[in-house]
């Protein structure tokens, strides 16, 4: 039987989503972990996206296959239950079998949230970049309105494929400031690796004076990593949600 889950974690102390050979320092392993105990066998947990180390999420989607029936509260009880402080399911259903959280997604919702205030705010170091200057909203703004669209990608990835496209489309990105704090909202129908720390990395650069808005579109078409800003400490990134298309996540 197949299960979807919604959690919550806080990416701080794990070396990101995915399972990493023997290490159970995953938000995937650990949930796998308690999942093969429950079922007392081999369960894989798909994750909708592969959070990097140190990325949190606030609604991250996933789905398992049980060997037997289990009913969904008492499988979100035990996960709850033994799962550590830092990791929380939201929610627990059962799904239709060809349902998959990553391969079903048609959009994600990331949020980086930069601190400008020269006062850091010391409740909020693990979630947040610690820039400590103001940035140039205007700008920024000017350069992300080049950067929405659909457009080949490869100079905001880490690493491609010559495999896979990097053609990505990008619906929006918000910038907004309040008390100190720059947050830059993104919503697309998928991301590169580390794509949405570039492009917040490039774009404070912009905020900063140290490059301008209209050096973007030759970024995009040099598609050349070593054209684009800094990588974003990874700390500052949340990922909000997980989109899909409507009907395709109703209880089974």
């Amino acid at each position: 039987m197949r299960y979807m889950i919604h959690l919550s974690y806080d990416g701080s102390r794990y070396s990101g989503w995915q399972r990493q050979g023997n290490s159970d320092k995953t938000i995937a392993g650990k949930l796998e972990s308690i999942l093969n105990r429950l079922d007392e066998g081999i369960v894989t947990v798909h994750g909708a996206g592969r959070t990097d180390a140190g990325v949190h999420a606030l609604d991250q989607t996933a789905t398992f296959d049980l060997a037997k029936p289990i009913d969904p509260a008492d499988v979100m009880a035990v996960l709850n239950e033994h799962l550590p402080e830092d990791i929380a399911v939201i929610s627990c259903q059962t799904s239709d079998s060809r349902f998959h959280a990553r391969l079903n997604a048609v959009g994600k919702i990331y949020r980086y949230t930069v601190r400008t205030d020269p006062v850091k705010d010391v409740f909020q170091r693990r979630y947040q970049w610690y820039l400590g200057r103001p940035l140039e909203l205007a700008a920024m703004k000017q350069a992300a309105a080049m950067l929405t669209g659909t457009h080949d990608f490869t100079s905001f990835a880490t690493s491609t494929s010559s495999k896979h496209s990097a053609v990505r489309t990008v619906r929006r990105i918000d910038i907004l400031e309040r008390d100190g704090t720059v947050t830059l909202e993104y919503e697309g129908n998928g991301f590169l690796y580390n794509m949405v720390r570039i492009m917040t990395g490039t774009l404070c650069e912009i905020g900063l004076g140290q490059r301008s808005a209209g050096e973007i579109p030759g970024i995009i078409s040099a598609r050349d990593r070593a054209r684009a800003g800094m990588t974003a400490p990874a700390q500052g990134l949340t990922l909000v949600s997980v989109l899909y298309p409507e009907g395709s996540t109703d209880r089974k």
